[in-house]
This record gives structure tokens, sequence and C-alpha cells, in this order.
């Protein structure tokens, strides 16, 4: 009879099981707010006021991102099936498969399509910026550079965890998670600035302009972009003190977590309450009692 015993170290085992069930969670959650997001898009606002010019887009990007963050949560799942089930005999335990979870290529995709899905939506959070600054170059370069490094990190990330290293101890991940915080809270300040600048211009050229619109606006990217934030900032914490219990929480959950923020102000894009590049490039407009961002 065989005396081997695999390595345990039950607090992960227990925060990988524990994760896949909230991401199962978070999953349906953006699961409900996409089917939202689809419905708004395809339907004309009430009162008859004009929907996003690109609405098939923010369609088809809606779309897209929700497949992407399905394979990787469906990939996710089934290889925490097999991780205690179908692999529950292979050399190391569940320990190992969980530590070095891109040996099998089911997981590998499934992480690569979350790559990708939170690649596009930072992609739309630099187009978005684009537009409210009109395509400004001093804006676009800073930004286009963090949006360069975060993939080129992402790559390196996904490399060395395919040859074979430790998924906890890659430290280029820490670098993918800082220049994503780093782009969203430069999205977030850059369109908050532009957006008070252009309520100022309002307040300026209509002394009894209320401007609620824009307040609401601003409290919108701001509250999702924080919600995204504090989520990532915690993950990076728990990677950089090797809390790989917490990682494993965060790390089930951040594809979702991401779309759901997103798709908050998706829906109200569809709903007519943004900010169009128009707006933005006026020096005195009328003023607006609708708003739609792309």
């Amino acid at each position: 009879m065989s005396s081997y015993t695999p390595q345990t170290d039950l607090p992960l085992e227990r925060s990988r099981l524990i994760g896949v069930i909230l991401g199962g969670i978070s999953y349906g959650a953006y699961l409900l707010l996409t089917v939202q997001a689809v419905i708004a898009l395809m339907q004309r606002p009430r009162n008859g006021q004009k929907i996003a010019n690109n609405r098939r887009t923010l369609l088809c990007y809606t779309l897209i991102t929700f497949a992407l963050g399905t394979v990787c949560f469906a990939g996710t799942t089934k290889y925490t099936e097999m991780i205690w089930i179908d692999l529950r005999d292979a050399p190391g335990g569940p320990i190992a498969l969980i530590e070095n979870p891109m040996h099998y290529r089911i997981n590998f995709m499934a992480i690569f399509c979350g790559y990708v899905g939170e690649w596009l939506m930072q992609a739309l959070l630099l187009y978005r910026c684009f537009v409210i600054w009109n395509w400004e170059r001093y804006v676009m370069v800073p930004m286009v550079a963090l949006y360069t490094g975060m993939i080129g990190v992402a790559i390196v990330v996904l490399v060395q965890a395919g040859t074979g290293a430790v998924f906890y101890h890659i430290n280029a991940t820490l670098a993918y998670l800082a220049f994503q915080v780093a782009h969203t809270m430069l999205y977030t300040i850059l369109v908050a600035k532009r957006l008070l600048s252009i309520r100022g211009l309002m307040k300026t050229a209509l002394d009894e302009y209320d401007s609620g619109t824009y307040d609401t606006i601003i409290l919108m990217v701001v509250e999702s972009a924080m919600a995204y934030t504090i989520f990532v900032i915690i993950y990076i914490v728990a990677f950089a003190v090797h809390s790989n219990s917490l990682s494993t929480l965060c790390f089930l959950s951040i594809n979702q977590v991401q779309g759901i923020t997103q798709l908050f102000i998706i829906i109200r894009v569809a709903r007519g309450r943004a900010v169009t590049h128009d707006w933005s490039t006026r020096n005195a407009p009328a003023a607006p009692t609708t708003l739609a961002f792309a």
C-alpha cells in the first residue's frame, strides 16, 4: 500500500472553493446586468430622447466581454472540479494544482479570456476619456502608455505562468494590477476634471443653470471606478503579503466585478444619461436635460 500523502494547505483549498462560489454569485449579477444592458441598448429611450449614436458598438462590446467572462468563469469552475475529482491523485495534490493553474489548457484558456476581457474593458475607459477630452494629445499619450504597459506586463505574467512558475510567486502580477489601478484612477481624474470644467462653462453661460445633470454623471463615474479600484487594491495587498487565500478569493471574482462596474455606466448610456463628444467641445451650449457618454 502506498504511503504517499499529498501536501495540504486547508485555508488555500477552502479559499479556492469559496472563491468559485462567490464567483458564481458575482457572475449571476453580471449576467443579470448584461441582460438589462442588452435590452436597454436595443430599445429607444422614453420621451423620444436620442440614444448614443454607437449603440450597436456598445451592444457588440457588451456581448463580447460577457462571452469572454463566461468562458473564463466556466473554465475556472471546470478546473476547480478537476482539482478535487478528476485530478485528485495528481502529484502534489490539490495544492499543486491550485498553485500551478497554467499546466492545464482549460484553465489557461479561462485565465487568458479573463485577461482579454479586462483589456477590452480598460479600452472602453480609454475611448471614453478621449471622447470627453476631444482627442487631446497630452491626454492620449499617458493613457495609451499605461494601457500598453498593462497589456505588456499581462503577457509576461501569462508566459511565466505557462513555463511553470508558481502563480502566486509571479511578481509581474503586482505590476499588472498596479497598471490597472493607475489606468482606472487616471481615467477617473481626467473625466471628472473635464466634466467639472464643462459644468463651470454652463454656469457661466446660464446664470440659472441646474448643474445636477453633470453632478450625477461625475458621481456615477467616480463611484464605478472606485468600487473596482478598491477591489483591486485589496487584491494587490493580499498578493504582496503572500496571503494566497485572500488572493485566490479576489482573483476568482475580479473579472466579474470589473464587468459589473462598467455595466452600470453602459445601462445609463443606453438610457441617454452620459456625455457626448458634442457636449465636450461646446463652449456655451444650451442647458441639456440628458447626457450620453459615448
